[in-house]
């Protein structure tokens, strides 16, 4: 979602219906994009006003949406919603707000920031009540049913939001407020929401002609259309795919746990007796890492930065340079240079030049440690007789020789660790010790899949201050990565404050038959991440939805959770939950040394195959020409002339590249680097007075992550850190410095 298109509960429909609800989507991290980062729902207060002012429901009123779900806190009433509800709901929430904004045109009054914005910001309850389940169980749980149904609903809110933006005598009682701004009286959020809803009007393309408008809207339906079917190749690609063992030999190197789960994997798919491995991150990392057949892991390997690129019914490339062209002949429409342009004016970052010029401060130092890499694993190779050169597929599994030889670590020995249950109280215990929340389970509360367990929080003064849930299990009808979404956003303040409902998606193993879901060190980090995600959802204290939580730029979106990963690496955290599943013997410093000492390792892969991601990103969405590209070409181009060498792939090649073609992250995956450099400044913050420094935890919560978009968030940041973040702290961490 772009920041400035403030009618909250339309653009969170069309937000979640193209993917942007997910927030630290990364697939390489288990950190996902989608978002993904501003999925909220209408407060109950909204909700309260437009039922008011709305036609009664209709006579089938039996449909969960159109009715309090009579639950506690209003949690969605999951076990009562199926499948034929969510059509009816979406009409008749686009025929609610339809006439909620003509009633906002029709008032004789003169236009005011109550009768006009505030009037917008409270409109489409009924419509953001149904997408905020709808859209989190199209990436959480979906089924072909939901799917179809994705492809039926994407062109209706499509044409309901550009109805809205393109409404000329609308948009006349919204430019008449602010050209008064300055006489009006507002407070800071006030007058930022009223600067982002004018602004979303003129991005929205409310300045264009009659023939430009009808271009408009052709455009947007287009390219809603091609994302829905983009995400759904990458989904079947994804599931579809299995690499079947039925020689116990060919498994040699891989751990046993690694062994069970894929034992499980096969029994659950009708194939026990064998072992199933797929690309999905929990399966394909470890097997990438441990297991010696080099044949099959270039096999698996293949399958996983080939999906959708088969020339077949599933094949993406036609897609997504469609996608890439229409947004190119978007944003010239509207009056920008390309798609990049358009979308980072209203980033921090402003401007394309400015991303590349980041990233090229970093790239030399990234590639070059890279390439050492590259040295020292052939060398191994060589070493140990290999007549290969070192290939794509043989990364993880020398670099980890070379991580058990230079520091002797495995990240294997972490598993016992991190089981998921402790991790999850990790988490707990750094936001009580930071914040003062505690957290309460409850398995009495309505959730849409028995994997969901839900707690409610508490503030530091008893009251409650969200519900939170966590669905941390791989299974086929939920999309590959971990995110953050809310069923409901927070908004209101003191007494009306409306408690958020936040949830936590992640794809962790299951517990076998004899081991609960054990994590690796990297896959503990990423829950601690997400769960960085939930607090600025769940610790938002502003007035307005629109502004509530992670509804800010794309590219500071993760800094709360890139932040928040750094309390996991610190002894005095690790010492309460890193104790082993067995004994309850506390991680051993010895190993916690091994991991602070290894973690700069292989930092020159992980930083170039994001970069080049990232880059690919830019390249595809600097684009004057509207143009249709050559998918494969393009992106083989791009990589030659950033420099890419031959043994590291991007992070996402184009075909599964889900974060810009079917998510929010369109000219934004640069993001993560961006609130990364956030992220490590900040801590040091921390680490200057000590990590659980109440007056710095005050001051991180009351600054970051209680404002949301209320506030232009660079000066927020400035506000807490008394100064622009350097980069320094983040090449430190990662050993390029």
């Amino acid at each position: 979602m772009t920041k400035g298109q403030t009618l909250k509960p339309l653009v969170v429909a069309m937000a979640l219906a193209f993917g942007l609800s997910a927030c630290g989507n990364d697939e390489n991290k288990d950190t996902a994009a989608a978002v993904d980062a501003k999925a909220s729902t209408a407060s109950q207060a909204a909700t309260q006003t437009v039922a008011q002012a709305a036609e009664p429901a209709p006579a089938a009123a039996v449909n969960p949406f159109f009715e309090p779900y009579n639950t506690y806190q209003d949690i969605p009433a999951f076990d009562k919603i199926d499948e034929a509800h969510y059509l009816p709901a979406y009409q008749e929430g686009i025929k609610r707000q339809k006439a909620e904004i003509q009633a906002i045109i029709d008032n004789g009054e003169a236009p005011s920031f109550a009768n006009t914005i505030e009037a917008m910001e409270k409109s489409g309850a009924l419509l953001s009540r149904v997408s905020a389940v709808f859209y989190n169980l199209t990436s959480a749980d979906t089924t072909p049913g939901l799917q179809a149904i994705s492809k039926e609903v994407s062109p209706m809110l499509s044409s309901a939001r550009d109805d809205i933006f393109l409404n000329d005598k609308l948009f006349a009682k919204v430019k008449a407020v602010y050209d008064q701004r300055d006489s009006l009286g507002l407070n800071t959020a006030q007058a930022r929401l009223l600067e982002d809803t004018y602004k979303g009007f003129s991005r929205g393309g409310a300045n264009l002609d009659e023939a430009g408008k009808a271009k408009l809207r052709e455009l947007n339906e287009k390219i809603g259309k091609l994302g829905l079917e983009f995400g759904d190749n990458v989904l079947a690609e994804t599931n579809s795919f299995e690499l079947i063992v039925d020689d116990k030999a060919k498994l040699a190197g891989l751990p046993q746990s690694v062994i069970d789960v894929a034992a499980e994997t096969a029994k659950s798919r009708g194939k026990e007796g064998k072992w199933v491995f797929t690309t999905s991150r929990p399966s394909i990392t470890p097997f990438l890492t441990y297991a010696d057949n080099r044949e099959l892991r270039q096999q698996l390997y293949t399958a996983y930065v080939e999906r959708a690129n088969h020339n077949d019914a599933k094949d993406n490339k036609k897609i997504l340079a469609e996608i890439a062209a229409l947004r190119a002949e978007r944003a010239k429409l509207l009056g920008y240079k390309t798609h990049a342009h358009y979308v980072l004016e209203e980033n921090t970052a402003k401007n394309p030049d400015n991303v590349y010029a980041l990233l090229d401060k970093v790239w030399p130092a990234a590639i070059n440690q890279a390439k050492a890499e590259v040295a020292e694993m052939q060398k191994l190779i060589d070493a140990e007789g290999g007549n290969f050169k070192l290939a794509p597929w043989d990364w993880d599994y020398y670099a980890d020789k070379i991580r058990v030889a230079k520091y002797s670590f495995n990240e294997q020995d972490t598993r016992p660790y991190f089981s998921l249950d402790a991790t999850i109280e990790g988490v707990f215990y750094t936001a009580n010790r930071l914040f003062g929340l505690t957290f309460k389970e409850r398995t009495d509360l309505p959730k849409y899949h028995p994997d969901v367990r839900t707690w409610e929080v508490f503030d530091n003064d008893g009251k409650l201050l969200a519900i939170f849930m966590g669905d941390y299990y791989v299974r086929d009808s939920k999309r590959g990565g971990a995110w953050m979404n809310a069923y409901r956003s927070q908004s209101g303040l003191g007494d009306k404050r409306v408690v958020p409902i936040i949830v936590n998606v992640l794809n962790y193993p299951r517990p076998t038959a004899t081991e609960p879901s054990l994590l690796t060190f990297d896959e503990a980090s990423t829950l601690f991440h997400e769960f960085g995600h939930a607090l600025h959802g769940m610790l938002s204290n502003v007035e307005y939805e629109a502004q509530s939580g992670t509804s800010v730029p794309r590219d500071y979106v993760e800094f709360p959770s890139q932040v928040t990963e750094n309390w996991m690496t610190q002894p005095e955290v690790l010492s309460q939950f890193a104790k082993h599943y067995k004994t309850g013997e506390v991680i051993p410093d010895e190993l916690v040394k091994k991991i602070q000492a290894a973690s700069k390792f292989n930092q020159g892969f992980a930083t170039v195959e994001y970069l080049a991601a990232t880059k690919l990103d830019l390249d595809w969405h600097t684009l004057e020409s509207s143009e249709v590209q050559d998918a494969a070409a393009f992106e083989a181009a791009s990589l030659k002339k950033m420099g890419l060498i031959d043994e590291i792939a991007p992070r996402y090649r184009s075909t599964y590249f889900s974060h810009i073609f079917s998510g929010g992250y369109s000219a934004g995956y640069y993001g993560y680097i961006w609130a990364d450099i956030l992220g490590a400044d900040a801590f040091d913050a921390f680490r200057e007075k000590g990590i659980f420094n109440p007056d710095t935890a005050k001051a991180f919560r009351a600054t970051v992550l209680s404002q949301g978009g209320s506030e232009d968030p660079m000066l927020l940041y400035r506000e807490f850190r008394g100064k622009d973040a350097d980069i320094e702290p983040l090449l430190k961490s990662r050993g390029l410095l």
